[in-house]
This record gives C-alpha cells, structure tokens and sequence, in this order.
C-alpha cells in the first residue's frame, strides 16, 4: 500500500508541475483582402525583378559595371514593398527593343524616299 501511494503521489505531483507551465499565448488576428492582395503584389513584383537579373544582357551590364549577381539578387531580396513596385514599374515602362521617337521615324523615312527616289 505504501508503495501505491507514493506512486499516487507521483502521478499528482508530475501534474501538477505539467499545469504549472507556462501555456503559449496565440492570437489569431483577421487578415483583410487589401493585405492579401498587397503581398500577392509584392511578391508579383519581385519575381518580375528577379525575372529581368535572370536575362543575359542585365547579367552583361551588371557584370561590366562590377556589380556582382548575387548581390544584385540580395539586394532584391531585401526591398521594401514599395521600393520592388517602384523598381518594377520603371521595368515595365522600358522599351523593348530600342528607343525611337518621332524625329527618328521621320528621319528613316526621308532617307528611304530619298533611296528610292535616287535609284
């Protein structure tokens, strides 16, 4: 019987010291939809970013103005929200293929006229 009771005393005394411990405290906090869709956002941008440091020609350029690739994609890595819209934006607004204005259509043209008039 004593050793039932030191056993009982036992089982009570490791209970007792398991509710004693300190629980965690969780919050759970409503996300709203404009959270959501600023992260989604965010996220969109960087990988748009990532996407242009992937392209050869900007590891070229970046490599001859002896930025390393790792770095530049660190860097990326650790932007601000705003600060990947903002660079995206600028990215989106690049020209694709070169930078023609007005001047220089009309001036293709002349010359072509003048090509053609000439031969």
């Amino acid at each position: 019987m004593n050793r039932e009771l030191k056993r009982m005393w036992g089982i009570i005394a490791t209970l007792a010291a398991w509710c004693a411990l300190p629980t965690p405290i969780v919050v759970a906090d409503m996300v709203s939809t404009g959270q959501v869709i600023r992260q989604g956002v965010a996220e969109q941008d960087r990988a748009r970013v990532r996407s242009f440091l992937d392209r050869a020609d900007a590891r070229e350029q970046l490599q001859a103005m002896g930025v390393d690739e790792l770095a530049a994609k660190d860097r990326v890595a650790r932007l601000t929200d705003q600060e990947a819209h903002t660079l995206a934006q600028k990215l989106a607004m690049l020209p694709a293929g070169g930078n023609l204005g007005q001047n220089d259509l009309i001036i293709i043209l002349l010359v072509v006229i003048l090509v053609v008039l000439l031969v």
